[in-house]
């Protein structure tokens, strides 16, 4: 459970910190700051529908397009913020091509860095102790 714990939270802040990251960097990325709760029920959503996405996509990839498999994570995480725009409330909009091309490449990026990075930190890997022992 406490891993389980650690992966989520992990994912839900690396979606944050892509999505600010996308901001700061993208002319036509813009999240709207003046509703602050609007972005966190953005991140919510995105993490949410990227946890659903991965699974399936990967399901369905690997049955009928094995060669695209290695794109899942990107093509799961456009999807995802196409959602998260769609959605009014959301505070996150787009408005320019390149931004829809290279906001989910920031976003993959910076989660599966820190899904890769963050848990060996926190989580105790047992089956590597008792090799040891």
């Amino acid at each position: 459970m406490f891993a389980f714990l650690i992966h989520a939270l992990t994912f839900i802040v690396s979606a944050a910190l892509g999505l600010i990251l996308a901001d700061l960097l993208l002319e036509g990325f813009h999240i709207d700051w003046s509703d602050w709760w609007g972005f966190v029920l953005a991140v919510l959503i995105f993490a949410l529908i990227q946890s659903v996405l991965a699974p399936l996509v990967s399901r369905l990839t690997r049955r009928h397009a094995p060669a695209l498999l290695g794109g899942i994570g990107i093509l799961s995480t456009f999807v995802s913020i196409v959602i998260v725009v769609l959605i009014p409330g959301a505070g996150i909009g787009i408005s320019q091509p390149l931004a829809w091309i290279v906001a989910p490449l920031i976003v993959w990026i910076v989660t599966a860095v820190a899904t890769w990075l963050v848990p060996p930190l926190f989580i105790k890997d047992d089956r590597r102790d008792r090799r040891r022992a």
